[in-house]
């Protein structure tokens, strides 16, 4: 099985440089790993199960940060980034969610989305304000937990 060692593009063999070029995306697919440990199999592997690893480990943080406090999505998408280093499939699913976060830029960006999105904030803050203020009238600045009607 080739190792992607001699290709002298950085990547995992032909099929790499072919789907890079597919979606229009940069570099090509496959190992980014420095040509020394691409060349040795067993070195290569080791390099990968390390790869692996360091990812997971970053990805598991990023899990456990997402109902605490810290930006847990950033650091799941580090991890990946860490992955995508050695994976096709990180590097595919890298490409697809930058390809889906442009695709939602441009859809913000559009005017008339723009215009409902602001209309739908503005609806959404006057009913938060109308139900504050009928909070206030019926029960003052007592908390809910503390309301004992009689």
């Amino acid at each position: 099985m080739p190792t992607g060692a001699d290709d002298g593009g950085g990547g995992s063999g032909g099929e790499g440089a072919a789907e890079a070029g597919a979606d229009g995306g940069g570099r090509p697919l496959g190992s980014r790993a420095p040509r020394f440990i691409r060349r040795s199999r067993p070195l290569h592997l080791s390099w990968q199960v390390a790869v692996f690893l360091v990812g997971l480990a970053v990805v598991a943080l990023g899990v456990v940060m997402l109902p605490l406090p810290g930006p847990g999505w950033v650091v799941i998408f580090l991890g990946m980034g860490i992955w995508a280093t050695e994976f096709v499939w990180a590097q595919l699913a890298l490409r697809w969610t930058r390809r889906k976060v442009a695709e939602a830029a441009q859809k913000a960006l559009d005017p008339k989305v723009r215009r409902r999105n602001l209309t739908l904030t503005a609806i959404g803050v006057a009913v938060i304000a109308a139900l504050g203020g009928w909070y206030l009238w019926k029960y003052g600045l007592v908390m809910p937990w503390k309301i004992h009607e009689d």
